[in-house]
């Protein structure tokens, strides 16, 4: 008999989703759901795909709970693969903040060490109500090791972020959104059509447009403020003359909403 996959595939409009499957174990990540979350960030992303706009969420009660720990205990008596387990979770996780579509997060119940990783390296985050968010590593000796360690200080602060580190606390939805962890928080029973609303309404952007911006963006925030103005402005004056700005402006002309190709 087959294994079931870790992750669910589907697809809603323009919007591309990747939902966990593993909610008996609280949707820890092994190397295949890595794996079938990086082949189905490769397909959304195809041109003919009709996908605009990635939405991550999970089954069950927990949107994810970290890494699978019987996998990780498994691989300890060997150091190549153990670090091979680490490297691809750090390279699925920086290929979701590199791709050209947004990537929105549903997280509701726990969204835990791994978890809270996963969570991070997307754009933009709805969390139920219920949702609780922490970094645990310290409670059992060990430390973040998909890149929780550089993205909760830089998001949250330095003081904060190793606050959460040492306690392995964890912090209500309302903190994580005042902290600026997530966007929005809603009643546990919205939180998919919230979401998903959410998405539907991003996909009718120029997919071009949103791609440059999460570009200087995430790219802007790891240099220089001289190096990021500077690829702004030559971004800003090659979309300038792109076929999606002609319909924008005519559409603001028309004052009618754009049709976007892209």
């Amino acid at each position: 008999m087959s294994q079931a996959s870790p992750v669910v595939l589907s697809r809603l409009g323009a919007v591309g989703i990747i939902e966990l499957a593993r909610p008996e174990k609280f949707n820890c990540l092994s190397l295949a759901c890595h794996a079938a979350i990086e082949a189905a960030v490769d397909g959304f992303e195809q041109p003919g795909s009709g996908v605009r706009v990635i939405l991550i969420r999970a089954q069950g009660k927990h949107f994810c709970t970290g890494a699978d720990l019987d996998e990780v205990m498994s691989l300890r008596g060997d150091a190549g693969k153990l670090k091979h387990f680490i490297g691809y979770g750090h390279s699925v996780l920086k290929r979701l903040e590199a791709s050209d579509l947004p990537v929105v997060a549903a997280c509701q119940g726990l969204a835990l060490a791994g978890g809270s990783e996963l969570m991070l390296a997307c754009d933009v985050i709805f969390a139920a109500r219920d949702a609780r968010i922490g970094d645990q590593h310290a409670q059992f000796g060990l430390i973040p090791g998909w890149g929780g360690s550089q993205r909760f200080p830089r998001i949250v602060g330095l003081r904060r972020g190793l606050d959460l580190f040492f306690s392995a606390r964890w912090i209500d939805a309302d903190t994580a959104l005042q902290w600026g962890l997530v966007n929005y928080v809603v009643e546990p029973g919205q939180l998919g059509d919230a979401a998903l609303e959410y998405c539907t309404k991003l996909a009718t952007r120029s997919r071009v447009g949103i791609a440059a911006m999460k570009r200087l963006a995430r790219q802007g925030l790891e240099g220089t403020l001289q190096a990021g103005l500077k690829l702004e402005e030559d971004l800003v004056s090659a979309a300038l003359l792109s076929d999606d700005v002609s319909e924008g402006l005519a559409a603001f002309e028309a004052r009618r909403a754009p049709v976007f190709k892209s």
